[in-house]
């Protein structure tokens, strides 16, 4: 090989510009995190209708899901259903589990005006958009909506109320 192979420099200045390059960088991250400027927020739609949830896992495998309110089972998921719901409920306990907060404070479901759903932690205020997640995984969610319908126009029946 060559002496100029083995004799490679990079100029000085070349050096001292990529520095620069970096620690502005790094700057300009730093002051968008310490300051929020240039940070932006989105403003979530309106909620059309939403349900405090609460899971618990069953010794058998099973994830009981219960309304939050008057503790009335939603759905009961076996093993081998959902794995959607399952994965994201697990991610959710893990961040609660991070955070030393318990299982007890309830998971909002939310439909907003826009056809959106979001599953959002009480505890963690940790949002999950779950139209992100596509159309068979968001159905698994919004059936969670559909049937605590069904079981309000079944209580309201066995009152003697009107549908």
């Amino acid at each position: 090989m060559s002496e100029a192979a083995h004799n490679l420099s990079v100029p000085k200045g070349a050096l001292i510009g990529a520095a620069a390059i970096v620690l502005f960088a790094i700057g300009a991250g730093a002051t968008v995190r310490l300051t929020g400027y240039g940070h932006s927020h989105m403003t979530p739609p309106a909620i059309v209708e939403s349900m405090d949830l609460t899971f618990e896992d069953s010794p058998d495998g099973v994830v009981n899901i219960y309304r939050a309110s008057d503790h009335t089972l939603v759905r009961a998921i076996h093993p081998g259903e959902s794995g959607f719901v399952r994965v994201a409920m697990r991610g959710l306990a893990r961040e609660r589990m991070l955070a030393s907060v318990g299982s007890a404070p309830p998971f909002q479901l939310a439909r907003h005006v826009n056809g959106q759903y979001t599953l959002t932690d009480s505890a963690t205020k940790k949002v999950i958009d779950l139209n992100a997640f596509g159309a068979d995984n968001l159905r698994a969610f919004s059936q969670l909506m559909a049937s605590n319908q069904v079981n309000d126009q079944n209580t309201n029946k066995q009152k003697g109320g009107s549908e």
